[in-house]
């Protein structure tokens, strides 16, 4: 499993769950239930940073959460 975040929402349009990865311009997928939205997802980032690293482009690093001390 990778770090990005990926969010995932009901789209009546496509009447399906889109799994969508907004650290990655582009990087979305979709399915019929939100798993395999979930695991369409994981395909599309191994298919987007392989990608990015084959012609030269950056691939940024995850995110992710972070706690700030108050």
């Amino acid at each position: 499993m990778n770090k990005y975040e990926v969010i995932i929402y009901w789209s009546e349009e496509d009447e399906a769950f889109v799994a969508e990865v907004p650290e990655l311009p582009g990087c979305a997928a979709h399915g019929p239930t939100q798993e395999a939205a979930l695991a369409s997802a994981q395909e599309a980032i191994r298919l987007w940073v392989d990608t990015a690293k084959q012609f030269g482009d950056p691939v940024p690093e995850p995110k992710g959460r972070r706690l700030i001390d108050a």
